[in-house]
């Protein structure tokens, strides 16, 4: 997890507690995987940045979702622990969070098209996913017609594993090339836990600036930047380690992963608005907190 670094980085909390990771290291000891493959990240000649944000420290994008419309107030998406306010506890969910946030949104080759602010932070969360999800006053119609900007849509699937993927730094004005090599049942760093994380092959190389960077597969986001294992530590901060099913822990150096994003497109409703009770919605609503509603 890739900590905005004028951010205060997060204490060393105990992680699930040292009942769960003990035993479970004892029966299955962490095994560490170096990175076989060079890492390699696209010329950024050649690289395209429409639609991704830079958000003061972290990356992001402009989305829209597959019911959104272009006379809806458009979507800035980037990490849960990139939010401006108090970082949310695990098993804590934020919704309509009053938010003046900064977002500098991209052209195609990397340049400031238009600076927006948030009006604000819809969802936000670090528990089973690491979301922060903002509306802010334009429409996409307003977007394209007054800046040329034009939204990324989130895909309604999980994607496949070895489907071709671009992560895109709209705060590095980098880009890397890789492949998804699978999905971890959990990831595990410091007291975050997320779910169902798409795991990279070695070329992509991730690090600072790069958290909540889309993950692009066929022009549309199906996950968002989280974090990477660079030192081989063991689920601790930027070293995150994965819990399989039966409870064993892995350490994959060098690995990189992100957060499954069809979450929200199956929590979206017309209106670009949240259902968190909707039928088949996936997003947390453990201990939700709500403020009252702004904009």
């Amino acid at each position: 997890m890739r900590f905005p670094t004028a951010r205060a980085l997060l204490g060393g909390v105990g992680l699930l507690g040292l009942a769960l990771l003990t035993p479970v290291a004892s029966a299955a000891p962490a095994t560490v995987a170096s990175a076989a493959a060079p890492k390699a990240t696209a010329v950024k000649a050649s690289a395209d940045f429409t639609g991704t944000v830079d958000v003061d420290g972290c990356s992001g994008s402009v989305v829209r979702m597959p019911v959104s419309t272009d006379g809806d107030r458009a979507l800035v998406l980037t990490n849960g622990h990139c939010y401006e306010g108090a970082r949310p506890v695990p098993g804590e969910v934020l919704v309509d969070q009053s938010s003046h946030r900064l977002f500098r949104l991209r052209d195609r080759s990397g340049g400031t098209a238009a600076q927006v602010h948030a009006t604000k932070a819809l969802y936000v969360t670090l528990t089973g996913t690491d979301i922060a999800l903002y509306q802010i006053d334009e429409t996409y119609r307003e977007l394209a017609r007054d800046h040329g900007v034009t939204a990324l849509t989130v895909a309604g699937r999980r994607p496949a594993r070895g489907t071709a993927i671009r992560v895109v730094s709209g705060s590095l004005k980098q880009e890397f090339s890789c492949r998804i090599d699978g999905f971890a049942y959990r990831v595990l760093e410091t007291a975050n836990v997320t779910e169902d994380v798409v795991r990279y092959t070695p070329d992509c190389d991730t690090g600072h600036g790069t958290s909540g960077s889309p993950v692009l597969a066929d022009g549309k986001i199906v996950a968002i930047n989280n974090t990477s294992n660079h030192d081989g530590g063991q689920c601790t901060l930027d070293n995150p380690c994965e819990m399989a099913r039966d409870g064993a822990i892995s350490v994959h150096r060098g690995t990189g992963y992100a957060t499954a994003t069809y979450w929200l497109a199956a929590c979206t409703v017309p209106g670009n608005r949240l259902d968190l009770n909707r039928a088949g919605c996936l997003l947390p609503r453990a201990d939700l907190r709500r403020a009252p509603a702004v904009g």
